[in-house]
């Protein structure tokens, strides 16, 4: 995907719209349009009738986002499951996660040269991967299933934009990369007769991207969460009645042309609606699957070293937003 310059949700609601200063959420995010749904539900007027000012900028520096909540410069970021347990968040490092917003389907994956036939023939091979990518955290749930770690096989850094051209290294087996890199891999290195190992197709619920809230302004304003989580839905009802429509409205946020949009998403990923997001979440009396999966994935971060600190579920994750919206 493209790198695009940093954003801010427009249509003039940066100006005064009327909104308390406390409905105003910030929002820094990586560039991934999974994150469609914010753009499209302020461009639907969603939030203006929600009361809330919402501003959304990408910004693909972990560590600049990480800045930016403990500082109180933001209310909200999105990213995985995964990478949000990474390091150097501890147990008091400020965000709770309150909801989903898209689930990979395909979109992250690994790689491997047509003569692997599965994972257990990566024992003692040298693989490229960027640190701490969705596709390493597949990799790790498919070696667990036979034994295997990580550390059965090296691992050689990379820049996830540049698996592309790392892949005709024939002294690499595999490469760890996302969309739109992996479909590139896969049309154009015919000479290896690349194939998809594992990919989160094989995993949906695992690589999810979720909505992470400042723990003190939840607290002080719960319910200006659940408006938000209520207009975020309603834009992924859009899709799913006016995909043509919701692609138009996405793609300028993105550079991209409608066409390129949709290629970014389809095959890639799934946004999560209401009812599918509100199991995957349970409630504060009933917490849903997303807790044994924050756990699973909290245990490979520490194993491959991606996390330092072994996370509470119970505090990382908060339902009560998502638990107050009615199930349409």
């Amino acid at each position: 995907m493209k790198s695009v310059k940093v954003l801010a949700v427009a249509l003039g609601l940066t100006c005064s719209t009327g909104a308390y200063a406390e409905d105003t959420i910030r929002i820094m995010a990586p560039v991934w349009s999974g994150f469609a749904p914010v753009f499209v539900a302020q461009d639907m007027g969603c939030f203006h009738d929600a009361n809330l000012n919402v501003d959304l900028k990408f910004a693909d520096e972990r560590a600049d986002v990480m800045a930016a909540m403990a500082h109180g410069s933001i209310e909200m970021e999105m990213r995985t499951i995964s990478e949000y347990q990474g390091r150097p968040r501890d147990n008091d490092t400020p965000g709770v996660i309150i909801g989903p917003i898209d689930r990979s389907m395909g979109g992250d994956g690994v790689v491997v040269d047509g003569a692997i036939h599965d994972v257990t023939e990566l024992k003692g091979k040298t693989i490229a991967s960027e640190s701490n990518v969705p596709g390493l955290m597949l990799l790790q749930l498919e070696l667990h299933k036979h034994g295997m770690s990580l550390a059965d096989m090296k691992i050689k850094e990379i820049l996830t934009s540049d698996s592309v051209a790392v892949f005709a290294d024939t002294s690499l087996a595999a490469v760890v990369t996302y969309q739109p890199f992996l479909q590139q891999i896969m049309s154009i290195d015919q000479a290896r007769k690349p194939k998809v190992l594992v990919s989160s197709a094989d995993y949906p619920d695992y690589i999810v991207d979720v909505m992470i809230a400042r723990n003190d302004d939840l607290a002080a304003n719960p319910g200006k969460y659940s408006r938000f989580l209520s207009c975020i839905y309603k834009a992924v009802d859009y899709h799913k009645t006016h995909n043509a429509e919701f692609a138009r409205m996405a793609a300028p946020h993105f550079n991209l042309s409608v066409d390129d949009f949709q290629k970014s998403i389809n095959g890639s990923l799934e946004y999560t609606g209401l009812e599918q997001s509100s199991a995957y979440m349970g409630t504060p009396q009933k917490p849903g699957p997303i807790n044994g999966i924050f756990n699973t994935l909290m245990d490979l971060n520490v194993e491959n070293g991606a996390a330092s600190v072994k996370l509470d579920a119970t505090r990382a994750i908060n339902s009560a937003p998502i638990a107050a919206l009615s199930t349409p």
